[in-house]
């Protein structure tokens, strides 16, 4: 569910290259935590994207590093709608937030089943099938017949 416009230097959507560095640290990080049983990482990887939700491009560290990394590929890359990218990160922060939550008040299964989740997902999304996506689709959709158009 990506944009099919090529990335220019002005363009406003999310080169793909860097969704899929988002996506591939949210696996590695939360399979890292999972196998070493270190919370702290899932917690680390909570404030990165968190800090994405809340402030967009301007306060993703996955962002700053994915442009500086891949410069040349992003420049006619496909892109993906912020929007998208944001709803999509909400999602990881909430799962990742209740995870923390969980580690905090003792429950350590509960919170590696929520960060499973994300891991799961970023899985599924850099095999082609972006999940998040799907749910977007489905949010606007249904917010569309019951409210009509809205204008953004």
């Amino acid at each position: 569910m990506t944009s099919t416009s090529s990335s220019s230097p002005t363009c406003l959507g999310i080169p793909m290259p860097i969704v899929t560095l988002n996506r591939a640290v949210l696996l590695t990080g939360i399979t890292a935590a999972i196998v070493f049983q270190q919370p702290l990482v899932t917690a680390l990887l909570f404030f990165i994207i968190l800090s994405a939700v809340v402030f967009g491009k301007k306060g993703s560290l996955i962002f700053f590093v994915g442009s500086r990394l891949f410069a040349a590929q992003n420049l006619n890359a496909k892109t993906e709608d912020p929007k998208l990218m944001r709803f999509n990160n909400s999602i990881a922060a909430i799962l990742l937030g209740g995870a923390q939550i969980a580690f905090l008040l003792g429950s350590p299964i509960t919170g590696w089943i929520l960060s499973g989740a994300v891991a799961v997902a970023a899985t599924i999304a850099l095999s082609g099938f972006c999940f998040g996506c799907f749910l977007y689709y489905q949010f606007n959709l249904q917010r569309f017949k019951l409210f009509g158009q809205q204008i953004n």
